[in-house]
């Protein structure tokens, strides 16, 4: 995946400097054309000639360095590379970055480039854990950086734990397998619901359940991140998309969520319906919030459009894929949705299981697909385990086609 690629390396200063040579080696002998930029601080580690000498190509240390001066050197580089890895990362880089900061080439440089950026840090243990650089991380992720996670040891420091440079052969490893993993969804239109639907009473109450969209944004970060176009049709949640490939479709209720889904169905590829969507509604609402009284409230309720089946009974090209989130007989229940809605897959979980219910970080899932053949997934995280049904889509349509 690294043959012919232009790959901008950006070094820090830190100590695991030293890893970034033989990263460059390996990368210049898989065949990627590689550049070097440097902060002030790496070339107290490492000498820029070093780097050149692996590279092959001049080597970056200084934004007012013009070495043509028909070209401005930090967007020209910005503009050439098409990967760029930072290795290692400092806590202070990844600050800098995290804020816009751009007083340095290479700050500078990745304020310009819209290349692939993956990030590689190395720091002392407590620094990594520091809520700071957490935060720092955690918004750089939401921006659509990629981080390849230090691993634990014997820290240069003398501290024991995570923080140390990922050997160079596996930071390869991770790049060669998210490019090749960018392509597996490439020229697909993937359609997802998300989170509950809220069910209006009067202007301050409605009727809900407590699906918080985690599983169904997992999928949708997924789907854009394997090189979908993601359409997200997403009932009331707090969360946020951060993928830039997701259009999202704001939606209240389950008959907003109908109209809004057959709007683009037609031309949807992928379809997969997480949502948990009210199955009644009042018959009727009120304009005015109602007042409490002394009496029972009794309120009667009509059935809202099944919006699975409606599409089951509409399905075409599509691959459509269902959940069921059940609390007994959970596979029985699940077998009889995907029969009964004329689906190509289904996604079965007992909620009352810890670890798989509403509002987790985790899911224990069954795929099912249309031969009733069984995939479990054991508990992981929701990101895991939507790569996972991912990979299983795949691959029913590629053996459809064979």
């Amino acid at each position: 995946m690294l043959q012919n690629k232009k790959v901008l390396l950006a070094v820090t200063g830190g100590i695991a400097v030293y890893k970034a040579c033989d990263l460059t080696s390996k990368l210049t002998q898989a065949g990627a054309d590689v550049r070097v930029i440097m902060t002030e601080s790496a070339c107290e580690f490492v000498s820029p000639l070093t780097f050149q000498a692996l590279s092959r190509n001049p080597v970056y240390t200084d934004t007012f360095d013009e070495k043509n001066p028909k070209k401005i050197a930090h967007i020209d580089l910005a503009d050439w590379a098409e990967i760029v890895i930072i290795a290692p990362a400092t806590a202070n880089t990844l600050s800098k970055i995290a804020n816009g900061l751009g007083d340095d080439m290479l700050t500078t440089t990745l304020l310009a480039t819209r290349a692939t950026i993956y990030i590689a840090p190395a720091m002392n243990v407590h620094m990594y854990q520091n809520q700071a650089v957490v935060e720092n991380m955690n918004k750089l992720t939401r921006h659509g950086y990629h981080f390849i996670e230090p691993g634990a040891g014997y820290l240069a420091c003398g501290y024991v734990g995570k923080g140390r440079l990922e050997e160079p052969s596996t930071i390869i490893e991770v790049i060669n397998k998210h490019q090749n993993e960018k392509s597996l969804l490439k020229n697909k239109k993937v359609l997802i619901t998300a989170g509950p639907t809220r069910e209006i009473i009067d202007p301050v109450r409605f009727f809900s359940n407590n699906s918080t969209g985690k599983m169904g944004y997992a999928l949708a970060e997924v789907a854009a991140r394997l090189g979908a176009e993601v359409t997200l049709v997403s009932g009331p949640v707090s969360l946020v998309t951060k993928h830039n490939k997701i259009e999202r479709i704001n939606v209240i209720s389950a008959e907003d969520m109908y109209h809004a889904v057959h709007k683009h169905y037609s031309e949807s590829d992928i379809v997969i319906k997480a949502a948990a969507v009210a199955d009644y509604r009042p018959k009727q609402t009120h304009s005015q919030k109602m007042k409490k009284s002394d009496d029972k409230l009794i309120f009667e309720m009509e059935r809202t459009k099944d919006i699975l089946k409606s599409l089951g009974d509409k399905k075409e090209r599509q691959f459509l894929v269902g959940f069921a989130a059940e609390t007994e007989n959970h596979l029985e229940n699940g077998k009889n949705k995907l029969i009964n809605k004329n689906l190509d897959a289904i996604v079965i979980n007992n909620v009352s299981e810890e670890g798989a219910g509403f509002g987790t970080e985790t899911n224990k899932v069954t795929y099912l697909d249309k031969n009733l053949k069984e995939y479990p997934f054991p508990l992981d995280s929701k990101e895991a385990i939507s790569e996972k049904i991912y990979h299983q889509i795949i691959k029913t349509l590629e053996d459809d086609n064979q």
